[in-house]
């Protein structure tokens, strides 16, 4: 295959999953706000909990159709990752409860730093000026956009601080397990959603009803309410599974900075949807300088130097590769 044949296919391929992952996190959020703010399911580790069940579920029909190989994850890597993704999604539904919206929206704005030092201490990244001041751009914009009042304690500080370390280290986790045991999406999945869900399952009822007082077992089920957790937890597949091949693909850092297109489209939507009062020209110029920061930092992380590793070693064994979606194919280059 020629060199730019081969180009315009990953390019096809990367704007493929990345409007995957726009459509489906965009959808779910349109989803839980109705399931919440309509019909007071305010359980919503539980939910998380039935949707990575239903990602289980659909890895394991996979998996019987022979679209998911065997492949091996240490029970170690495994542990740690659980405990990330499982203290990144406790931590953010804390962190949503204890702060104001605006610390709320700060701390998730610190994940993009903090996903920067773990890439250049554990992965020996270098970044150019222009990808550094790019990605400046791009949260000064979505500051200006979301951040108003600002109030902080001290348990809601302690709660933001883990939610944003253990989801920083979670998404960075997806990327080097898949290139550390050459996994694709679907594989990586099908090793951590059982894990996930049995935990979360456990926990989750628990742990809502310490934050809501109210227990999930009690809660006046309907129809319409049946409904939209059923239709949540569909949505949830995709989401679940275009956040791995999106990882996979980008690196945790990239996944962060063109993340909050979402947030900017989420906007947009509440706008357009629920009408237009909180829209102001500070919104609108934070829009603008998000997405001319997201369309800087593109171009800038692509050109020779502008984001690369100085030293990664890559598994030596080939037997180790597996899975039908493998984004291992990626260069050094990030």
């Amino acid at each position: 295959m020629a060199p730019a044949s081969k180009a315009d296919k990953k390019a096809s391929l990367d704007v493929a999953s990345w409007m995957f992952n726009v459509t489906t996190s965009v959808g779910i959020i349109i989803v839980n706000k109705a399931l919440m703010a309509t019909y007071g399911f305010s359980f919503a580790t539980t939910l998380t909990g039935l949707h990575f069940t239903t990602t289980t579920l659909m890895t394991l029909v996979l998996r019987w159709l022979g679209y998911i190989q065997a492949s091996h994850l240490p029970l170690p890597e495994l542990l740690k990752f659980v405990i990330f993704a499982n203290f990144s999604i406790v931590g953010m539904n804390v962190s949503l409860m204890w702060n104001s919206v605006g610390f709320y929206q700060i701390a998730k704005l610190s994940m993009i730093p903090v996903s920067c030092f773990l890439e250049v201490v554990f992965d020996k990244v270098r970044y150019s000026r222009d990808t550094k001041l790019s990605i400046a751009v791009v949260l000064l914009g979505v500051a200006v956009c979301t951040v108003t009042d600002v109030s902080v304690n001290t348990k809601g500080f302690v709660a933001a601080f883990i939610a944003v370390w253990s989801t920083s280290l979670q998404q960075y986790y997806v990327h080097f397990l898949q290139r550390k045991y050459s996994l694709g999406s679907f594989n990586l999945l099908g090793h951590t959603a059982p894990a996930q869900a049995a935990s979360l399952l456990i926990f989750g009822p628990i742990l809502d009803y310490w934050l809501t007082t109210k227990r999930v077992d009690t809660y006046n089920y309907s129809l319409a309410s049946v409904f939209l957790i059923v239709l949540s937890c569909t949505i949830a597949i995709g989401t679940n599974l275009s956040q791995f091949i999106c990882i996979g693909r980008f690196t945790a850092v990239s996944f962060q900075v063109l993340g909050h297109m979402k947030t900017i489209l989420v906007l947009i939507l509440g706008f357009f949807f629920f009408g237009k009062e909180g829209l102001n020209l500070q919104v609108v110029l934070g829009m603008v300088l998000a997405v001319v920061g997201m369309i800087w930092y593109g171009n800038a992380s692509s050109k020779p130097g502008g984001k690369e590793r100085r030293s990664y070693s890559m598994p030596s064994d080939k037997s180790q590769k597996h899975g039908v979606l493998s984004e291992s194919e990626n260069d050094e280059k990030v």
